[in-house]
C-alpha cells in the first residue's frame, strides 16, 4: 500500500508540473470568468426588462450549461494528461527505473491511477465549485442535488482515466489518443442519436445509444447528472437541452464503477506481463 501511495504522490506532482496543467487552471478561470459575466447580464436583463420564462428553469439551463462544459473540458483533461502515462513512458525507457525498484508492477499502474485520479478530481471539482457558487451569489439559484452531480461528473474522469491507462499498456501514444477520441466522439454521438429516437419512438436508434454507452458510458453519465441538477418541472416533462427522452437509470451507475474495475484489474494485468 505504501508503494502505490509512494507512486500515486509522484505521479500527481510530475503532472501537476507540466505546463498543460498551468494552461487548464488558466482557461479554467477565464471560464468562470466569462460564466459570472454572462450570469449577471442576464440577471440583470430580467430585473430590467422582466422575464417571460420562469425564473428557475432560465438559471437552471445555464448552472447545467456551465457543468456541461467543466464535464467536457474534464474529459479532454483526462485524455490529454493520462494518453502518455504507460505508453509513452514505455518507449522512452523511463518506465524501467520504476519496474527495477522493489515495487510489483501492477502497483505502477494502480499508483498511476490514483495520482492522475486525485489530480484531475480537484480540478473538476474546483470548476464544478465554482459554477455552483457563481449561479448561488449571482442569481441566488442551486440546483436540486449538487452533490449528486459532481459526483457522476468526477466518476466520467474516473472512466476515462482507467480506459487510457488500459489501451496504453498495448499501444503507442498517438494510437492511445485516436482510440479515446474516437471512443468518446462515438459515445456524444450515439448519446444524442438515442434521445432523438426516443422522441420519435424509434427502437434501433435506442439500441445505438445503449451500444455507444457500453462503449464508453461518459454521456450517459452526464445524462444522469443532468438529471439530479435540473429542477422537477423539467424532469417531469423529459424534454430539456441535455435530457431529452428518457434518462438513464441508476444502473448506469453501477455499470460504470464495474467498467472502472475491470479496466483497472486488465491493466495492471496486461503490464505485468507486457516486455518493456
Amino acid at each position: 500500500m505504501n508503494a502505490i501511495m509512494n507512486l500515486a504522490w509522484l505521479t500527481f506532482h510530475e503532472a501537476r508540473r507540466r505546463s498543460m496543467v498551468l494552461v487548464a487552471l488558466v482557461l479554467g478561470a477565464a471560464f468562470l470568468l466569462l460564466f459570472g459575466i454572462g450570469m449577471n447580464l442576464i440577471v440583470n436583463s430580467r430585473q430590467t426588462t422582466g422575464g417571460l420564462l420562469n425564473g428557475e428553469i432560465i438559471f437552471s439551463m445555464l448552472t447545467v450549461a456551465g457543468l456541461y462544459v467543466v464535464h467536457f473540458l474534464a474529459i479532454m483533461l483526462a485524455i490529454v494528461a493520462t494518453v502518455d502515462a504507460v505508453s509513452g513512458e514505455i518507449s522512452s525507457h523511463t518506465i524501467q527505473s520504476l519496474v527495477t525498484r522493489p515495487v510489483y508492477r501492477w502497483q505502477v499502474i494502480a499508483g498511476k491511477w490514483l495520482g492522475y485520479i486525485i489530480m484531475l478530481v480537484l480540478y473538476t471539482a474546483l470548476l464544478s465549485v465554482g459554477i455552483l457558487l457563481e449561479s448561488w451569489l449571482i442569481a441566488g439559484y442551486v440546483p436540486p442535488q449538487p452533490a449528486q452531480g459532481i459526483a457522476l461528473i468526477v466518476l466520467q474522469v474516473a472512466v476515462v482515466v482507467s480506459l487510457s491507462l488500459y489501451i496504453g499498456t498495448y499501444v503507442s501514444t498517438l494510437t492511445n489518443g485516436v482510440i479515446l477520441f474516437m471512443l468518446y466522439g462515438l459515445a456524444f454521438i450515439g448519446s444524442w442519436v438515442e434521445q432523438i429516437g426516443t422522441l420519435y419512438q424509434s427502437p434501433a436508434t435506442t439500441q445505438i445509444g445503449v451500444i455507444s454507452s457500453l462503449l464508453l458510458p461518459v454521456e450517459a453519465l452526464w445524462r444522469l447528472a443532468a438529471v439530479s441538477l435540473q429542477p422537477p418541472l423539467l424532469n417531469n416533462i423529459n424534454f430539456s437541452p441535455f435530457n431529452l427522452g428518457s434518462p438513464p437509470t441508476g444502473a448506469t451507475i453501477v455499470y460504470a464503477v464495474i467498467y472502472i474495475g475491470l479496466l483497472l484489474v486488465l491493466a495492471m494485468r496486461a503490464f505485468t506481463v507486457r516486455d518493456l
